[in-house]
């Protein structure tokens, strides 16, 4: 550690489920969620509509290329169940929407797989299906299932399996239906990832991980594009839980050994490069893309106690408005109020707890306020995380409107959708000099920490205020708002004017 103050995320104590649930971790199985314990480049810019190649930024009403719809998501109703089986199972409401799953993914990859790999497509060999509250013994691949909350894929017999008691209850109830389909989606990526040859026995964990969350986005594109038999969902509430499911089964400390999986924006970003690019942008990752996506981002705590977690305080907020001002500066910087958000525009709404009014060039930041949208996730939880607390979820709505600032300056719309996802991009520019060692003279006492773009990343999911224009308005489309923020990390500042203009 250098000394300087940081923004940090903190290690998550919250136990997901009641005390006896366990994981089992081998080599050999491939897990998606785990309950107890956390385990677990840019995108291509156009994508293929329709047969034809377009610009997924021509619309900010879009979804990378696709339309923003709010109708259902979830079982097409009065479609008849797959006649798939599975090893151990009950044939209960679970296991039927697990079958259903999986037949809709084997038939996704028996057309898909052809176009992008060698060989011919073999679906996976068993299915198997277990109760992690019974005291019944069962085993999946070679080990006991009892008290296992997990799905998980097993290499050694080609198969897949999940937990109908505990795991895929729990998702379907905080993050719907369509999240056990993400978790299938996943596990089927690791059984395509082995078939096609992508992977062997020194591939790093977090490469196949990557791969198999970016062969589930390509899947659920195929789900929004109404080409699945049993299911169906749309591209802003349903994305987004979907996406909300992945942030919250990520892994909260880089330094943990069985951090394995990738952080929230790392597995968000994977899923994101196959929605939009598919199968073929998913089998170019590989370490060196990880590694770039990384790009010198913090990956350690080091030796600090808080993990990052800075205060939010009216000397907080001033010392990263002098880091944003050397960060990114301009002609006219704006003033900074720190004795409240509710400014009385005459041409912008208040969007508490931090407001912009290009009238006066003022930031007004209601400092309480911030501070309890900052606030850490504490005591026990009884399912998945649903949100990811902690002091940047509320530094980078800070820092979005010193972006609305910035496009002031430029003399660029205040009002709009593409207003607030440029917002977003130029956050995720500023965040990412945050996080440069390189830059750490003119950043002063403040610098990025693990942790913090997940949180970043959940704001934006939940409400998306750092997405939003002087009006507080922002597209529906959660994984838009966060693709914006991944471009401006990943890119700089002529990115976000570029995509957005």
């Amino acid at each position: 550690m250098d000394g300087r103050r940081t923004i940090r995320a903190h290690k998550s104590s919250s136990r997901y489920i009641a005390e006896g649930v366990r994981v089992v971790k081998r080599h050999v199985i491939t897990a998606f969620a785990a309950f107890g314990v956390v385990a677990l480049a840019l995108s291509g810019c156009t994508a293929t509509v329709e047969g034809r190649a377009v610009s997924i930024y021509e619309d900010p009403f879009r979804v990378a290329g696709l339309p923003t719809t709010d109708g259902p998501s979830g079982p097409r109703p009065g479609v008849t169940d797959s006649t798939l089986t599975a090893i151990g199972g009950t044939g209960d409401d679970p296991d039927r929407l697990a079958l259903d799953a999986v037949a809709d993914i084997q038939t996704y990859w028996q057309g898909e797989y052809p176009k992008d790999f060698t060989g011919a497509f073999a679906p996976v060999a068993k299915l198997y299906s277990w109760d992690a509250t019974s005291a019944q013994v069962s085993q999946f691949c070679h080990e006991s299932t009892t008290h296992v909350a997990n799905a998980a894929y097993c290499r050694p017999d080609n198969s897949i399996g999940w937990d109908r008691g505990v795991l895929l209850p729990s998702m379907q109830r905080d993050f719907g239906t369509m999240a056990i389909v993400m978790a299938l989606a996943h596990e089927y990526g690791h059984a395509v990832q082995t078939m096609a040859h992508l992977v062997d026995a020194k591939t790093p964990t977090i490469v196949k991980e990557q791969q198999a969350d970016c062969f589930a986005g390509a899947f659920i594109r195929h789900v929004a594009e109404g080409d699945s038999r049993h299911f169906t969902i749309n591209t802003s509430n349903g994305l987004n839980s979907v996406l909300a499911a992945t942030v919250a089964i990520r892994d909260t400390d880089p330094q943990n050994p069985e951090s394995v999986h990738g952080s929230a924006f790392e597995r968000v970003s994977a899923v994101q490069i196959g929605f939009t690019d598919g199968p073929k942008g998913c089998a170019a990752i590989d370490m060196r893309n990880v590694e770039r996506r990384r790009q010198g981002l913090p990956q350690s705590y080091g030796d600090d106690p808080d993990h990052g977690e800075l205060p939010i305080t009216k000397d907080s907020l001033t010392e990263l408005g002098k880091a944003m001002e050397s960060i990114m500066p301009i002609a006219n910087e704006p003033t900074f109020d720190y004795l409240g958000a509710r400014l009385g525009c005459s041409d912008a709404a208040d969007t508490v707890p931090v407001t912009y009014c290009p009238a006066t060039n003022t930031i007004g930041a209601d400092v309480p306020a911030l501070a309890a949208r900052g606030a850490t996730d504490t005591g026990a939880a009884t399912g998945f995380p649903m949100h990811v607390g902690g002091d940047y979820n509320a530094y980078v709505v800070f820092v979005s409107r010193y972006a609305l600032a910035v496009q002031h300056d430029s003399r660029q719309p205040l009002t709009g959708a593409k207003t607030g996802l440029r917002a977003a991009c130029l956050s995720g520019v500023i965040t990412a000099a945050l996080g440069d060692p390189a830059r750490s003279v003119v950043n002063g006492d403040i610098a990025l920490s693990p942790g913090d773009l997940d949180k970043a990343v959940s704001g934006l999911l939940t409400d998306g205020l750092a997405a939003s224009d002087v009006a507080g308005n922002t597209v529906p489309s959660g994984f838009s708002r966060v693709d914006a923020f991944r471009a401006g990390v990943l890119g700089n500042a002529q990115i976000c004017r570029s995509r957005y203009s």
